[in-house]
């Protein structure tokens, strides 16, 4: 037999296996959904009203979209608390200073306290200082393939662990170190990984610009990626998304992801990578980049972006399965804690406008907004019956915002690791250094039926 008739006849046999197995497994995996009323089971961690399982306490970050009481949920406009400072005083105060402040409430989420104006430029200059990546991680990255950034990340942070000499130290101190190391290299990971994909993919030139020590985070991911080419609107707007994604309790998927693993008392590094790859998921950190191709899908089939029936038309066709991807859903609409509300959108918005007019594209910004009125309207009459509130979450205007900015769609989901790795580092160190910690370890009930081993030959 040839080789290649031999790789043919594997290819076969292996085609062949594949699909007895999937096939078994379809049948291993179905269940009856009553099981779980019957075994008082909480399906994703949700209690019967939609909100969380209460599994632990945090200081760090709280999402609050209703008020609990016996009568049920009452919907809230939404707040968000960074170690009990409601991020709405934290992000106008910035505002009306006109400085950037995701180094701020980095420093706050880590430490539990406000930086002085000395503390504060401490953290910037050695953040900057620590952001250049060493000539090993430069040379992998540069060898690297692979499509998706996210990939790229999570292998490069697995590979962090390997150059540092304390590796699996969990006293404060060196919790603390690494902490301040991965926020300081995820810019320029990002960046370098984009310009090698850029390259091996595209064909175009590769670009890397080292960080400089006079630029924040937000502006030097701006520069590692553009060079000059931005704005101060630009980096402002960025620094905003970069500090409204900062953390989000530690109930959300990646949040959640990175405490189970740390109850481990396993290594940071592999503890964040299992973050990342929680967060590229679609119904999660990825969800950005779901928002962006449907607001491109209905700029191209609704011929008057003002026509309000027009769009109704659309998205009731949406809503029935009928166009777009026919998932039924309105992506960027709808929040699990969030009802009236999405704080985090709210002020994103006001500077979307801003950078709207400033980029010349006040007809987009029109368009979408009357896309998320229209979409809040539609889901509410559809649902008819149905008590639930929705709102536009961060992510209906996160793809918008990184476009006018010129980031470029590969790095969307990146950039939201980029922000959370502060939260993430934050919760890991609670998890560990809390003196009542335990390993968590929820249970599952089986419902399978005991049988016999059959010995093969009886098979």
């Amino acid at each position: 037999m040839s080789y290649d008739s031999f790789s043919e006849e594997c290819a076969a046999i292996k085609e062949h296996l594949i699909y007895d197995l999937s096939d078994a497994m379809r049948e291993a995996t179905t269940m009856d959904l009553d099981l779980f009323k019957q075994y008082n089971v909480k399906r994703g961690l949700r209690n019967e009203d939609g909100t969380g399982v209460l599994v632990g306490l945090t200081r760090i970050g709280n999402v609050v979209g209703y008020q609990k009481s016996d009568a049920g949920l009452t919907p809230i406009p939404g707040k968000l608390f960074y170690r009990g400072i409601d991020v709405n005083d934290i992000v106008y105060a910035l505002l009306k200073e006109k400085r950037l402040g995701f180094e701020e409430v980095s420093y706050l989420l880590l430490s539990g306290k406000l930086p002085n104006k000395q503390q504060l430029e401490e953290f910037k200059s050695l953040i900057a200082q620590e952001m250049p990546l060493e000539k090993k991680t430069r040379l992998h990255l540069i060898d690297l393939e692979g499509s998706d950034i996210m990939n790229i990340l999570a292998r490069t942070v697995l590979e962090m662990y390997i150059y540092d000499k304390n590796p699996n130290d969990v006293s404060q101190s060196n919790l603390m170190r690494q902490s301040l190391y991965l926020l300081s290299k995820f810019p320029t990971v990002i960046s370098y990984a984009y310009h090698v994909l850029r390259h091996a993919y595209n064909g175009r030139t590769m670009h890397i610009r080292h960080p400089r020590e006079d630029l924040s985070i937000a502006e030097n991911l701006l520069f590692m990626i553009k060079g000059e080419e931005y704005t101060e609107l630009d980096a402002r707007t960025l620094d905003l998304l970069l500090l409204l994604q900062a953390d989000h309790g530690g109930g959300n998927n990646s949040t959640f992801t990175v405490r189970v693993t740390s109850s481990t008392m396993t290594d940071t590094y592999s503890s964040i990578a299992a973050g990342i790859g929680s967060l590229k998921g679609p119904l999660h950190g990825g969800a950005n980049l779901m928002v962006a191709d449907m607001l491109d899908h209905l700029k191209e089939n609704i011929k008057k972006w003002d026509d309000q029936e027009e769009i109704d038309a659309y998205l009731y066709q949406m809503l029935n399965k009928e166009v777009y991807n026919k998932t039924g859903l309105i992506y960027g609409i709808g929040h699990a804690v969030y009802t009236i509300s999405d704080p985090r959108a709210i002020l994103l918005k006001e500077l979307a406008r801003d950078l709207a007019k400033e980029k010349g594209r006040t007809e987009e910004m029109d368009f979408l907004e009357l896309v998320e009125a229209r979409s809040i309207e539609a889901f509410s009459n559809f649902k008819k019956g149905t008590k639930k509130r929705v709102s536009s979450n961060i992510d209906f205007y996160s793809g918008f915002v990184y476009d006018m900015i010129g980031i470029p769609k590969e790095i969307f989901t990146p950039l939201f690791a980029m922000a959370r790795i502060v939260g993430w580092c934050a919760h890991r160190n609670e998890e560990i250094t809390f003196a009542g910690k335990r390993i968590i370890r929820p249970g599952y009930s089986s419902i399978a039926p005991e049988k016999p081993y059959i010995e093969i030959q009886s098979r």
